[in-house]
């Protein structure tokens, strides 16, 4: 194991140049991909923030008595897709009325007589804000006695579901299409790599050398510059990143630790699946 540790280190000293060639390419490869991985997981924070407005309220019958009310909002927050149910009386409604509506605040002001009905404000769990978890939560909420109306925007929410999975499928379909390109090319400068030595693979294989001795290196060498290349993208994301955040002030959102590990898990990964590739296929003809 060392001599494969020592040999694949001394790779690098031999060739630094062609090295340095394969960790940048791999390294931009996969900061082209990190950049748009930036812009999917903004785009689903966004889409996270629009969701969490999705609520149902449901408008009770003039004149119900707090008591009813108040057994029906913890028989709705045992609802497991609710995350909280909150009574809302006509004078908070319209107080709320004013203060949110200003240009009839003059208007609201001088009726002599709240139009405004007593509701209860329905918010659902991540996972259960499309339409389908809505509008069977909004059911039940019709089978309570003291429900006079249930209202949730079904168009608005159907909106957002179309835009959710149109933005899952772009994030796949591109995705895939930035990882399969990012694949060919960190692949052919590994090739380079060892097309470099196939005189050293040559020798090695005449002297009677095992194709997995002999392939063992370049699998490590290639899974430390998909390593070095995964560490520079994420870096080269992060900057890209600070300077959009700083002088558009979006206040974007950067990759978490765990999703930075990802994307230079797979630029190892993209290496050794690239090395393997390239001595197997050298090793055939040799």
């Amino acid at each position: 194991m060392n001599l494969v540790v020592r040999e694949a280190f001394r790779t690098f000293k031999r060739a630094p140049l062609l090295s340095a060639l394969s960790v940048t390419t791999i390294a931009f490869s996969l900061f082209v991909l990190g950049l748009f991985g930036l812009v999917v997981v903004n785009l689903q924070d966004a889409l996270r923030r629009v969701e969490e407005r999705v609520e149902i309220v449901a408008y009770l019958l003039p004149g119900t008595p707090i008591e009813p009310v108040t057994i029906g909002l913890k028989d709705i927050e045992a609802f497991p897709e609710v995350q909280a149910a909150t009574y809302v009386s006509e004078d908070q409604a319209l107080a709320r009325a004013r203060a949110e509506l200003v240009e009839f605040r003059d208007v609201l002001r001088e009726l002599e007589r709240n139009p405004l009905p007593a509701s209860v404000e329905v918010k659902l769990k991540p996972g259960f804000r499309d339409t389908e978890h809505v509008s069977a939560v909004a059911e039940r909420l019709l089978g309570f006695g003291f429900v006079d109306d249930v209202r949730f925007g079904r168009d608005w929410i159907e909106k957002l579901d179309r835009l959710r999975q149109l933005a899952g499928a772009v994030a796949i379909v591109v995705g895939v299409a930035f990882a399969v390109v990012a694949v060919i090319i960190i692949g052919t400068t590994i090739r380079m790599t060892v097309l470099q030595r196939s005189r050293e693979i040559a020798i090695m294989r005449l002297v009677g050398a095992t194709d997995g001795f002999i392939r063992r290196p370049f699998l490590l060498q290639g899974a430390l510059k998909g390593l070095l290349g995964g560490t520079v993208a994420i870096a080269l994301s992060f900057a890209a990143y600070a300077v959009v955040d700083r002088y558009l002030e979006i206040h974007a959102t950067f990759f978490s630790y765990e999703q930075a590990a990802v994307i230079i898990g797979f630029g190892a990964l993209i290496g050794l699946i690239g090395s393997a590739t390239s001595v197997g296929r050298h090793l055939r003809r040799v």
